[in-house]
């Protein structure tokens, strides 16, 4: 559907609702749709007949007094052109009405319309008190004039039945306007709801993309910077008088240089493949607790000294869910890629160890150096932080800070090793956490 369209179904629909309706929240009073005009033109059209009819039928009522008479048709007038002003000023022309009750028939239909005014526009309480009071301004008449000249008590009950009826359908009326109104309110704070929640899980998801892409590449540039400022310090001193380095290892150090950035680029084409849409049953293997040992063997190559301590039955470790494994495997990827940052030729500790029903401990720890390692490797600041996430949705804690001797930085997770904390089943894939490979 066009823009044009689309206008003037939107116009049509304006015309056929209320003013109230469209003009819901406006401070100012509502105008009138081409649908108010119409009805209102309608409610004149037929309190104007009613006052023609009983104008003509005005001179065999031989038992009223003259005064009344003479000012019956003005009153009617008054009634008909009243009408109006009902939607901008209910209770006035309520008020105004109560007169026209106590001493006009001609203006019989204006009242009509304008008891069902009161109980359309005006609160409950508010229209009750002016409908009572049109009750007490007719009672006269209708004790005088009515019930002995009129058709007695049953012209009484008739008038009763005639108002209650006309008041009841604008109350009605009202209530289901109210109704209206209510459903587009909750609409619009459902509406609102659905957007925070909307921002919010985008907010989560970039936080959780960013978490994974800091986790895959600071490991891997760690490394790359470390092995171009090796090849750096051995062609400097080379410089200086020392033994030049030979070909094989000058294209040994390039090999590892290409090999780590193509890892890099690599792991970088997975997170961006993820990011692109690709279905969750293309990604590729998930790093896992299996895959710590091949970490700490790239550590090593990288000519960091790590001691790795694993207290973990493999069988019962491959049971674990994907993403407490993963989990584990951050940790040890991040304790080591920090300990490159801020303590160079520091031993590193890492330490895997658990069992069902005690829950999965991972442990990176090395001694602080005696003083700050110059700035090196630039960091983001956010791997901790990162981590420390990643723990609380599983369930689990991370803490990192010096031990109490204050000569360690200790880096420990403390995972669960059974089901989620929401209770989900760690067999469903659909349970699992949508994040980025690796």
């Amino acid at each position: 559907m066009n823009e044009g369209a689309a206008g003037r179904d939107g116009w049509e629909q304006r015309w056929l609702l209320p003013g109230e309706l469209l003009a819901e929240g406006a401070r100012s009073r509502p105008r009138r749709t081409g649908r108010d005009w119409a009805v209102d033109g309608l409610f004149f059209a037929l309190s104007a007949a009613a006052w023609l009819l009983l104008l003509i039928d005005l001179p065999s009522r031989y038992y009223l007094p003259g005064w009344m008479v003479a000012v019956d048709p003005w009153l009617g007038a008054f009634a008909c052109l009243a009408l109006w002003w009902r939607r901008e000023h209910p209770l006035a022309v309520g008020l105004a009405l109560i007169p026209v009750t106590a001493l006009s028939s001609c203006g019989f239909g204006a009242v009509t319309f304008g008891i069902l005014n009161l109980g359309l526009r005006l609160p409950l309480r508010t229209a009750l008190l002016v409908l009572v009071g049109h009750f007490v301004a007719v009672t006269p008449y209708l004790v005088e004039y009515a019930i002995p000249h009129e058709g007695g008590y049953m012209a009484l009950s008739f008038m009763v039945a005639y108002y209650l009826f006309f008041f009841a359908w604008g109350a009605s009326v009202r209530l289901r306007r109210q109704l209206v109104l209510r459903l587009r309110a909750d609409a619009r704070r459902e509406r609102a709801e659905h957007t925070r929640r909307l921002v919010d899980a985008r907010r989560t998801e970039r936080e959780a993309i960013a978490r994974e892409m800091h986790d895959v590449l600071a490991h891997r540039i760690s490394l790359l910077s470390v092995h171009a400022g090796a090849l750096a310090y051995r062609t400097d001193a080379s410089a200086g008088g020392a033994k030049p380095l030979s070909d094989a290892e000058i294209g040994d150090s390039a090999r590892v240089i290409r090999d780590t950035a193509h890892q890099a680029l690599e792991e970088l084409r997975e997170v961006l493949t993820v990011l692109r849409g690709r279905g969750r049953g293309e990604e590729g293997p998930q790093p896992g607790v299996a895959d710590i040992g091949g970490l700490v063997t790239e550590a090593e190559r990288a000519g960091q000294r790590v001691v790795y301590t694993r207290d973990l039955d493999a069988g019962a470790a491959a049971k674990l869910r994907a993403t407490v494994q993963r989990t584990a495997y951050r940790v040890v990827q991040e304790g080591l890629t920090n300990a490159r940052k801020h303590a160079p030729g520091v031993p590193v500790q890492v330490a895997v160890g658990g069992a069902p029903g005690q829950g999965l401990t991972v442990a990176v720890r090395n001694a602080l150096p005696a003083r700050p390692s110059p700035a090196g490797i630039p960091g983001a600041g956010a791997g901790l932080a990162g981590l420390e996430e990643r723990a609380a949705l599983e369930g689990g804690a991370l803490w990192h800070g010096p031990n109490a001797s204050g000569t360690e930085f200790e880096l420990v997770a403390e995972l669960p090793w059974g089901p989620t904390p929401l209770g989900r089943d760690p067999s469903n894939s659909k349970d699992q956490p949508q994040l980025p490979p690796h």
